[in-house]
This record gives structure tokens, sequence and C-alpha cells, in this order.
């Protein structure tokens, strides 16, 4: 088996700037991460929970502080829950809520793996995973087009509003379909738009990004 770890060479948008995109979008949630309460354009907390249909159960004896830095678009278990022993993977895992209830979910024998480019969401995914006393989730940094993650171990891969930030989303695709076991789920929650970017819009990274 192969684990893939190497940085991206490019996105499959022309002359966008992948180096610079990736720097504001970590810019934006440390932020997100440091200072929940700071006031975005996109809802956060307990209260974006409510609102995507996230059962309080699942939330139980869950760090607040993860909760509170969630900023995720859908409820990617909405679709269906991981079972007791599976393997899952969270593709832009960010604060960690997702990963935790995950990892409620599949129980001590299963195992969640979260993956995140931005290191301050990193470190409080990991300390709300001490302070909810889970040992079966980890937390390793990486891109979502280069997942830290051997091929065909998992047997669900989860994302929450994070393919819509990634460029190069045929890759990115491509790494979830390849640390899948075969006959493996794929849920994702996203934004998407139902007509076309134009290029320059498309390059320009305020707009990824607010």
């Amino acid at each position: 088996m192969t684990m893939d770890t190497h940085s991206p060479t490019g996105p499959s948008v022309p002359d966008l700037d992948l180096d610079s995109l990736r720097q504001a979008i970590q810019t934006e949630y440390q932020v997100v991460a440091e200072n929940p309460d700071h006031g975005f354009h996109f809802h956060t907390g307990r209260p974006l929970t409510r609102m995507l249909g996230y059962d309080d159960a699942w939330l139980e004896g869950i760090s607040e502080a993860a909760i509170a830095s969630f900023a995720g678009t859908g409820n990617p278990f909405s679709m269906e829950q991981p079972g007791p022993g599976d393997r899952v993977v969270d593709v832009g895992c960010g604060a960690g809520m997702d990963s935790l209830v995950a990892a409620k979910m599949v129980g001590p024998e299963g195992h969640v793996v979260g993956v995140d480019m931005t290191p301050a969401m990193l470190a409080k995914a990991r300390k709300a995973a001490r302070d909810t006393g889970l040992r079966n989730v980890e937390y390793r940094e990486g891109f979502g087009e280069a997942l830290p993650v051997f091929d065909g171990w998992a047997d669900l891969v989860i994302s929450n509003g994070v393919l819509n930030l990634m460029p190069d989303k045929h890759a990115a695709l491509g790494e979830m379909a390849r640390v899948l076991k075969p006959g493996g789920r794929l849920q994702i929650a996203d934004i998407l738009v139902e007509k076309p970017v134009p290029a320059g819009a498309k390059r320009n990274i305020d707009l990824w990004t607010g």
C-alpha cells in the first residue's frame, strides 16, 4: 500500500497562485480556530449545528471548543452514520467536531483520521480529542489533494464545506477514492453553484475566501 504525502504541484485553475490561495485560507481559518466569536461571512458553532440538523446527542461530551469553531456547510451524517468498527477519514477536518462525532459512532474498535492544512485548526482538534477523552481519533497535517492516508484504508470518507476551497477538485476526489476500500462510502456536504464561474473570478483569491 502507498501513502501520498506530497504537496500537489498546482491547481487546475490557470494562473491561480496556489501558495497564496492556501495562505489566505489558512489565515481565515486560523481566526475561526483562535477567535470563533469574531464574526464571519459564514455561520459557525453550536447554532450552526442546529441549523444543519445535527442531533444534540451526537455532540454530548464533545469539547465545546471544537463545536465553537465548527464551520461546515452541511451534515455529512444525514446520509448515513458510520457503524461500529468503521474506519473514517475526515477531509478538511478543521477543529475536529465531525471527526469526534464519527469517533463516537465507530466506537473503540473503529478509527478516525482527520486531515487539515491549517496548523491552528489541527492544534485545536488535537486538544479537543484529548479533552473529549477519545483515543480512536488522530489528526494529520496534509492537503485534500494529497491525503496522508494509505490506499484502501477507509470504510467512509467525509468532507464538510472544504471541497469548494480546493482548486483541483478532480485531484481531491481522486484522493478520496484512493483511500476508500472497494465498496466504501463517500459523504460530502458542500456548496454548489449552478452556473459557470468566469475565469477571472476563479483567479480572484478574495472570492475564494470571502
